[in-house]
Protein backbone atom coordinates (compact mmCIF):
# COMPACT_ATOMS: atom_id res chain seq x y z
CA UNK A 1 0.00 0.00 0.00
CA UNK A 2 1.18 3.46 -0.75
CA UNK A 3 2.40 5.29 2.05
CA UNK A 4 0.32 8.73 2.44
CA UNK A 5 1.98 11.97 4.50
CA UNK A 6 0.04 13.28 7.36
CA UNK A 7 -0.16 16.64 5.37
CA UNK A 8 -2.38 19.60 6.78
CA UNK A 9 -5.25 19.10 4.29
CA UNK A 10 -4.98 14.81 5.27
CA UNK A 11 -5.17 15.81 8.53
CA UNK A 12 -8.17 18.28 8.27
CA UNK A 13 -10.47 15.88 6.34
CA UNK A 14 -9.80 13.41 8.32
CA UNK A 15 -10.63 15.22 11.46
CA UNK A 16 -13.46 16.48 9.76
CA UNK A 17 -15.00 12.83 8.71
CA UNK A 18 -14.34 11.48 12.24
CA UNK A 19 -16.72 14.37 13.95
CA UNK A 20 -19.49 13.66 11.46
CA UNK A 21 -19.31 10.02 12.35
CA UNK A 22 -19.56 10.90 16.26
CA UNK A 23 -22.75 13.65 15.81
CA UNK A 24 -25.62 13.65 17.64
CA UNK A 25 -28.67 12.45 16.31
CA UNK A 26 -30.42 14.70 14.43
CA UNK A 27 -27.91 16.68 12.90
CA UNK A 28 -27.10 16.58 9.17
CA UNK A 29 -23.98 14.39 7.84
CA UNK A 30 -22.63 15.94 4.69
CA UNK A 31 -18.60 17.20 4.89
CA UNK A 32 -17.55 19.26 1.79
CA UNK A 33 -13.82 19.60 1.10
CA UNK A 34 -13.30 21.89 -2.14
CA UNK A 35 -10.33 23.81 -3.29
CA UNK A 36 -7.95 24.15 -6.58
CA UNK A 37 -6.73 21.16 -7.95
CA UNK A 38 -3.14 19.72 -7.19
CA UNK A 39 -3.80 20.80 -3.42
CA UNK A 40 -4.25 16.97 -2.36
CA UNK A 41 -7.80 16.54 -1.82
CA UNK A 42 -7.87 13.18 -3.53
CA UNK A 43 -5.01 12.23 -1.27
CA UNK A 44 -6.46 12.75 1.72
CA UNK A 45 -9.55 11.66 0.95
CA UNK A 46 -8.08 8.14 0.48
CA UNK A 47 -6.29 8.51 3.58
CA UNK A 48 -9.65 9.27 5.01
CA UNK A 49 -11.20 5.87 2.94
CA UNK A 50 -8.47 3.60 4.64
CA UNK A 51 -9.30 4.98 8.35
CA UNK A 52 -12.53 4.60 8.59
CA UNK A 53 -13.48 1.84 5.61
CA UNK A 54 -15.30 4.62 3.86
CA UNK A 55 -17.13 3.71 0.52
CA UNK A 56 -14.97 5.41 -2.30
CA UNK A 57 -16.07 6.76 -5.90
CA UNK A 58 -14.39 9.21 -7.80
CA UNK A 59 -17.08 10.87 -10.70
CA UNK A 60 -16.13 11.62 -14.40
CA UNK A 61 -17.77 13.74 -15.98
CA UNK A 62 -19.39 11.68 -18.69
CA UNK A 63 -21.70 9.82 -15.23
CA UNK A 64 -25.20 9.50 -15.83
CA UNK A 65 -27.23 8.74 -12.16
CA UNK A 66 -26.91 5.28 -13.55
CA UNK A 67 -23.34 5.59 -13.90
CA UNK A 68 -22.57 6.70 -10.78
CA UNK A 69 -25.13 4.23 -8.35
CA UNK A 70 -23.44 1.71 -10.35
CA UNK A 71 -19.68 2.69 -9.47
CA UNK A 72 -20.82 3.19 -6.13
CA UNK A 73 -22.52 -0.27 -5.95
CA UNK A 74 -19.15 -1.95 -7.36
CA UNK A 75 -17.18 -0.72 -4.42
CA UNK A 76 -19.86 -1.64 -2.36
CA UNK A 77 -19.50 -5.43 -3.98
CA UNK A 78 -23.38 -5.59 -4.59
CA UNK A 79 -25.09 -6.05 -8.27
CA UNK A 80 -26.96 -3.45 -9.01
CA UNK A 81 -30.46 -3.72 -9.43
CA UNK A 82 -32.87 -2.95 -12.32
CA UNK A 83 -34.25 0.51 -12.15
CA UNK A 84 -32.56 3.51 -10.46
CA UNK A 85 -34.78 3.40 -7.62
CA UNK A 86 -34.07 0.23 -6.77
CA UNK A 87 -30.29 1.49 -6.84
CA UNK A 88 -30.44 4.18 -4.13
CA UNK A 89 -32.74 2.20 -2.20
CA UNK A 90 -29.27 -0.33 -2.47
CA UNK A 91 -26.92 2.23 -1.62
CA UNK A 92 -28.74 3.59 1.13
CA UNK A 93 -29.29 0.05 2.94
CA UNK A 94 -25.69 -0.43 2.45
CA UNK A 95 -25.08 2.61 4.26
CA UNK A 96 -27.21 2.35 6.87
CA UNK A 97 -26.49 -1.12 7.86
CA UNK A 98 -22.55 -1.09 7.55
CA UNK A 99 -22.28 2.61 9.65
CA UNK A 100 -19.76 3.07 6.58
CA UNK A 101 -19.36 6.65 4.83
CA UNK A 102 -19.54 7.68 1.22
CA UNK A 103 -16.56 9.69 0.03
CA UNK A 104 -17.72 11.00 -3.14
CA UNK A 105 -14.32 12.74 -5.49
CA UNK A 106 -14.58 15.47 -7.89
CA UNK A 107 -18.34 15.69 -7.45
CA UNK A 108 -18.22 18.70 -9.27
CA UNK A 109 -19.26 16.59 -11.98
CA UNK A 110 -22.48 15.24 -10.19
CA UNK A 111 -23.57 18.79 -8.84
CA UNK A 112 -23.27 20.64 -12.39
CA UNK A 113 -26.10 18.22 -14.06
CA UNK A 114 -29.39 17.12 -12.55
CA UNK A 115 -27.17 13.80 -11.54
CA UNK A 116 -26.74 15.73 -8.16
CA UNK A 117 -30.58 15.24 -7.00
CA UNK A 118 -29.09 11.40 -6.59
CA UNK A 119 -26.84 12.39 -3.48
CA UNK A 120 -30.02 14.21 -1.59
CA UNK A 121 -31.94 11.00 -1.95
CA UNK A 122 -29.15 8.65 -0.80
CA UNK A 123 -28.47 10.80 2.63
CA UNK A 124 -32.06 11.01 2.85
CA UNK A 125 -32.88 7.42 2.69
CA UNK A 126 -29.79 6.32 4.49
CA UNK A 127 -29.27 9.44 7.19
CA UNK A 128 -25.55 8.23 6.54
CA UNK A 129 -22.30 9.81 6.21
CA UNK A 130 -21.68 11.34 2.94
CA UNK A 131 -18.62 13.40 2.09
CA UNK A 132 -18.69 15.42 -1.00
CA UNK A 133 -14.89 16.75 -2.45
CA UNK A 134 -14.77 18.72 -5.44
CA UNK A 135 -13.08 21.80 -6.70
CA UNK A 136 -13.55 25.66 -5.64
CA UNK A 137 -17.14 26.13 -7.42
CA UNK A 138 -18.56 23.25 -5.36
CA UNK A 139 -19.99 25.48 -2.88
CA UNK A 140 -21.91 27.99 -5.16
CA UNK A 141 -23.16 24.65 -6.66
CA UNK A 142 -24.55 23.29 -3.67
CA UNK A 143 -25.89 26.77 -2.65
CA UNK A 144 -28.22 26.17 -6.06
CA UNK A 145 -29.89 23.08 -4.62
CA UNK A 146 -30.54 23.77 -1.06
CA UNK A 147 -32.33 20.26 -0.31
CA UNK A 148 -28.16 19.03 -0.43
CA UNK A 149 -26.50 22.38 0.69
CA UNK A 150 -28.49 22.48 4.27
CA UNK A 151 -27.25 19.33 5.13
CA UNK A 152 -23.96 19.96 5.42
CA UNK A 153 -22.34 19.80 8.33
CA UNK A 154 -18.89 21.01 8.04
CA UNK A 155 -17.06 22.44 4.98
CA UNK A 156 -13.62 21.93 5.01
CA UNK A 157 -11.57 24.37 2.25
CA UNK A 158 -8.58 22.78 1.06
CA UNK A 159 -5.40 24.44 2.33
CA UNK A 160 -2.30 25.15 0.11
CA UNK A 161 1.01 23.11 0.94
CA UNK A 162 2.63 25.05 3.88
CA UNK A 163 6.55 24.75 4.32
CA UNK A 164 6.12 22.17 6.81
CA UNK A 165 4.01 20.80 4.22
CA UNK A 166 6.74 20.57 1.76
CA UNK A 167 9.75 19.64 4.47
CA UNK A 168 7.14 16.40 5.00
CA UNK A 169 7.02 15.38 1.66
CA UNK A 170 10.64 15.92 1.14
CA UNK A 171 11.68 13.68 3.96
CA UNK A 172 8.93 10.89 3.25
CA UNK A 173 9.42 10.69 -0.71
CA UNK A 174 13.35 10.87 -0.75
CA UNK A 175 14.91 10.37 2.95
CA UNK A 176 18.65 10.10 1.95
CA UNK A 177 18.73 13.36 0.62
CA UNK A 178 18.91 16.43 2.83
CA UNK A 179 17.12 19.28 1.26
CA UNK A 180 17.82 22.64 3.16
CA UNK A 181 14.84 24.56 4.06
CA UNK A 182 15.69 27.73 2.21
CA UNK A 183 15.31 25.60 -0.66
CA UNK A 184 12.13 24.69 0.04
CA UNK A 185 10.61 27.62 0.94
CA UNK A 186 11.36 28.88 -2.41
CA UNK A 187 9.89 25.88 -3.99
CA UNK A 188 6.55 26.18 -1.92
CA UNK A 189 6.46 30.31 -2.92
CA UNK A 190 7.08 29.78 -6.60
CA UNK A 191 4.61 27.05 -6.74
CA UNK A 192 1.97 29.11 -4.58
CA UNK A 193 1.12 25.89 -2.70
CA UNK A 194 -0.15 23.33 -5.28
CA UNK A 195 1.30 20.09 -3.27
CA UNK A 196 0.92 18.18 -7.23
CA UNK A 197 3.62 20.87 -8.33
CA UNK A 198 5.56 20.13 -5.14
CA UNK A 199 6.18 16.55 -5.91
CA UNK A 200 7.18 17.12 -9.24
CA UNK A 201 9.78 19.86 -8.58
CA UNK A 202 11.18 17.42 -5.87
CA UNK A 203 11.73 14.68 -8.34
CA UNK A 204 13.58 17.42 -10.19
CA UNK A 205 15.69 18.42 -7.18
CA UNK A 206 15.99 14.84 -6.32
CA UNK A 207 17.72 13.68 -10.31
CA UNK A 208 19.63 16.87 -10.18
CA UNK A 209 21.39 15.89 -7.12
CA UNK A 210 21.86 12.73 -8.32
CA UNK A 211 23.70 14.26 -11.12
CA UNK A 212 26.05 16.07 -8.76
CA UNK A 213 26.37 13.25 -6.65
CA UNK A 214 25.80 15.10 -3.91
CA UNK A 215 23.29 13.44 -0.78
CA UNK A 216 22.80 16.93 0.40
CA UNK A 217 21.29 20.42 -1.98
CA UNK A 218 20.64 24.01 -1.14
CA UNK A 219 19.35 27.13 -2.70
CA UNK A 220 23.00 28.10 -3.60
CA UNK A 221 23.33 25.01 -5.12
CA UNK A 222 21.07 24.66 -7.33
CA UNK A 223 20.91 28.00 -8.47
CA UNK A 224 19.38 29.07 -11.51
CA UNK A 225 17.68 25.98 -12.61
CA UNK A 226 14.17 27.42 -11.31
CA UNK A 227 11.09 25.62 -10.74
CA UNK A 228 8.44 24.20 -12.56
CA UNK A 229 5.03 26.10 -12.53
CA UNK A 230 2.58 24.70 -15.19
CA UNK A 231 3.28 27.61 -17.27
CA UNK A 232 4.54 26.45 -20.90
CA UNK A 233 8.11 27.76 -21.32
CA UNK A 234 8.61 31.02 -23.91
CA UNK A 235 9.07 30.20 -27.66
CA UNK A 236 12.82 30.46 -27.91
CA UNK A 237 13.53 33.47 -30.98
CA UNK A 238 16.32 32.92 -33.28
Amino acid sequence: MKKIVPLTNVGLLAGALDRALQRPVGLPGLVVTYGPSGWGKSVAAEFAANLHRAYYVECRDTWSKKAFLQAVLRDMAMIPARTLSEMVDQVAEQLSLSGRPLIVDDVQYLLDKAAANILTDIYNASQGTLVLIGEERVPSSLAKLERLHNRVLEWVPAQPASLGDVRQLAHATYPDLQIADDLLADLQRAVRGCLRRVAVNLYRVHTEAQALCVDAIDLATWGKRGWFTGEAPARRTA
